[in-house]
C-alpha cells in the first residue's frame, strides 16, 4: 500500500505536462473556431456531436475497428521483419555493406507507389492492403534497429561469453535491454507512420475503415465528421502510447544509470 501511495504522486507528476499540453491545444482550437466562426473549422462540441451521430448510426465503431485491425497486422509484421533485418545488418559489417543500398532504396520509395503496385499485383484485397503498409514501414524499423545492433556493447558480449551464458539468457539479460530504446523508437514512430499509410490504403482500395469514411465525408465537405473520424483513431493511438509504450520503455530502461 505504501509503494502504491508513493507511486501515485509520481505518476501524476509524469502525466501532468502532457495533459497541460493537450489542454493548451484544446484551448487554441476553441479560440480559433470561435474567431473563424465557420464550418471550415468546427469547434470541439460540433465535432463531438458529429461523432455521436456517427456512433448512433452504427458505422463509426465498425470503421474504427477495421482500421485498427489493419494497423495491428501491418505493425506486427513490420516490426518483426524490420527488427530481424536491422539486427542482421547492424551485427554484420559484410551484410551491411552488401545490402545498405537496398535499405536506402526502400527508405526513399514513395508509399503511394508501393500501395498502387500491391493493389495491381495482388488485387484490392486485405493481403495487398496490409502488405503495402508493412513494406513501407519495414525499412524504417530496419534502419533504427541497425543502429541498435551497431551500438551493442562488445564488453558485455565478451563477459557473457566468458561466463558461458546460455543463448536465451544472453538474449534476455544482455542484448534485449540494450535494444529496448531502439525498439521503443521504432515502435513509436512505426505506430504513427503505419496508421497514416493505412488511411491512404483504405482511401484508395478498401470499402471500409477510417480512410474510406474520410473520403466519403470529404465528398460531402463535412469537416466536423472528418475531424470526428480522425480524432477517434488519434485517441486510440494516444491510449496505446500512454498505457503500453511509455510504461514498457521505462521498465526496459531501468538498468541504465
Amino acid at each position: 500500500m505504501t509503494m502504491l501511495a508513493e507511486a501515485a504522486p509520481e505518476r501524476l507528476v509524469r502525466l501532468a505536462p502532457p495533459a497541460l499540453g493537450m489542454l493548451a491545444l484544446l484551448g487554441l482550437w476553441v479560440w480559433s473556431a470561435a474567431a473563424l466562426d465557420s464550418d471550415l473549422l468546427p469547434g470541439p462540441l460540433a465535432v463531438l456531436a458529429s461523432m455521436g451521430r456517427e456512433i448512433v448510426s452504427g458505422g463509426y465503431l465498425f470503421h474504427l475497428a477495421m482500421t485498427l485491425l489493419r494497423v495491428t497486422a501491418a505493425f506486427v509484421l513490420a516490426m518483426s521483419v524490420g527488427a530481424a533485418i536491422g539486427l542482421a545488418l547492424g551485427m554484420s559489417r559484410a551484410a551491411d555493406r552488401l545490402f545498405s543500398g537496398w535499405l536506402t532504396l526502400f527508405l526513399n520509395l514513395p508509399a503511394l507507389v508501393t500501395i498502387i503496385l500491391c493493389y495491381v499485383w495482388f488485387g484490392l484485397t486485405e493481403v495487398a492492403a496490409v502488405a503495402a503498409v508493412a513494406i513501407n514501414k519495414i525499412p524504417n524499423v530496419a534502419a533504427t534497429l541497425r543502429e541498435g545492433g551497431r551500438a551493442l556493447s562488445k564488453d558485455l558480449a565478451e563477459m557473457a561469453a566468458l561466463y558461458a551464458m546460455p543463448a536465451h539468457d544472453r538474449l534476455r539479460h544482455v542484448i534485449a535491454p540494450q535494444l529496448a530504446p531502439f525498439l521503443a523508437v521504432a515502435a513509436r514512430n512505426g505506430l504513427a507512420l503505419v496508421w497514416k499509410i493505412v488511411l491512404v490504403v483504405e482511401l484508395l482500395g478498401r470499402p471500409n475503415g477510417v480512410g474510406f469514411m474520410l473520403y466519403a465525408q470529404f465528398q460531402l465537405f463535412d469537416v466536423a465528421a472528418i475531424l470526428a473520424y480522425a480524432f477517434g483513431f488519434i485517441a486510440v493511438v494516444l491510449a496505446v502510447e500512454w498505457t503500453l509504450l511509455e510504461p514498457w520503455e521505462r521498465r526496459a530502461s531501468r538498468w541504465r544509470r
